[in-house]
């Protein structure tokens, strides 16, 4: 695809939902886009800021390749302004330090040497670097290896038709269900959020979602019950939802972190709105996964680690019951 269209004397960054219009110099929100003599130019291609292998669980991804490694990426800057970013030194990094050039084809030998089963494109939001993100992700299917985007949702309707083919999974952050939050504070809009969790449904992308509860700003049964809601209705009742724990950071130190207490009520309210599979994130304790027909468990997690996982052909061995997932045949 192209990543721009003219408008005048100015292109239209096609990249995220901002569509930034970029006279000639020109950066956009994101701070790695730049309006080059008519041109998109990605500043931060091939120029990786983070590179780790961890564990799929950690994206986090439960229902996708359980047990198996990821080779992690990501880049400096970002659409948003989060004020509680826990990768803040990333994504809101503006000064481009460039110390080496990983071309895609070199981040796929290391996802081979490392024996990862999929890359993900995340600590900083990945639809800002699509461009590099997808060189690598064409390269990655041809080697049998799967590719994850790690985002907040805020991706153009232009890159989401073209992830199709792409990117396999998706983890999109939902992380408030009160529209001038998301505006005033964020940086995003929480309508063009919920149309693109639909979207990546309906076009066949595996999703996950999460949601990091912060006290006294998201963590009211009203606000944690609207988004469990939404995930139910919207994306499907077994939609991994995912809730974080806040620990302060950034710029908001002053705010207590998350209370064991408020990530068990936020997970009683995601099953009290229908939801199968609710997975409490960053405070230590167990999450397995069970069959929703006869609550067998059927993936044992401790921490990050899988340390069980009993389906055969992506089903329950006791009553057959298909676990909705991509799974390792």
């Amino acid at each position: 695809m192209d990543y721009f269209k003219p408008e005048g004397s100015r292109l239209i960054c096609l990249l995220c939902a901002h569509y930034c219009r970029l006279k000639e110099g020109q950066i956009g929100r994101c701070g790695v886009n730049q309006n080059v003599q008519g041109v998109i130019k990605n500043l931060v291609y091939a120029h990786p800021a983070a590179l780790h292998v961890d564990p799929v669980e950690k994206k986090p991804l439960y229902h996708f390749l359980p047990g198996t490694r990821a080779l992690s990426l990501g880049t400096i800057g970002c659409n948003f302004k989060c004020p509680f970013c826990q990768n803040w030194s990333l994504s809101q990094e503006k000064t481009l330090r460039v110390k080496e050039t990983v071309s895609p084809a070199q981040i796929v030998e290391a996802a081979l040497k490392y024996e990862c089963a999929s890359i993900a494109y995340t600590y900083n939001e990945p639809s800002i670097f699509y461009p590099y993100a997808k060189e690598i992700a064409l390269l990655a299917h041809d080697h049998g290896i799967k590719n994850i985007f790690v985002t907040n949702g805020f991706e153009s309707s232009e890159v989401i038709e073209d992830m199709k083919g792409v990117i396999d999974a998706l983890n999109v952050d939902l992380k408030s269900f009160e529209r001038d939050y998301y505006k005033n504070v964020l940086g995003g809009s929480l309508d063009v959020v919920l149309e693109n969790l639909k979207q990546f449904k309906e076009k066949g992308f595996w999703v996950e979602v999460t949601t990091l509860v912060i006290p006294t700003c998201n963590d009211s049964d009203a606000e944690l019950f609207a988004i469990a809601s939404f995930i139910a209705q919207a994306l499907g009742a077994r939609t991994p939802w995912h809730i974080s724990a806040f620990h302060p950071d950034y710029h908001e130190l002053s705010l207590p972190a998350t209370s064991v207490q408020t990530l068990e009520r936020a997970q009683r309210l995601g099953h009290q709105a229908g939801l199968k599979h609710v997975y409490v994130g960053n405070a230590g304790l167990e999450n397995p996964t069970r069959c929703v027909t006869c609550n067998a468990i059927l993936i044992e997690r401790k921490r990050f680690d899988v340390s069980k996982n009993i389906l055969v052909g992506g089903c329950c061995p006791t009553c057959q019951t298909k676990l909705e997932g991509v799974f390792d045949e």
